[in-house]
């Protein structure tokens, strides 16, 4: 049996389409952008009041 050579095309067309595509996909990307609106600041430094946070502040006590 001839062993037949091991055929490196996928890599290299897979590295050509890389090289090409990249800079259409940031091109199509810088094109459809929109500026989006920025939400509400939240107060992160305090816990939100719910039923779980009193439970647990009222089981904490001593």
């Amino acid at each position: 049996m001839k062993e037949t050579p091991k055929d490196n095309s996928n890599r290299r067309d897979f590295l050509k389409l890389a090289a090409v595509a990249a800079p259409g996909a940031v091109a199509a990307t810088a094109l459809g952008t929109t500026q989006a609106e920025a939400a509400a600041p939240v107060d992160e430094t305090r816990l939100q009041d719910t039923a779980h946070t009193r439970a647990y502040l009222d089981s904490a006590r001593f």
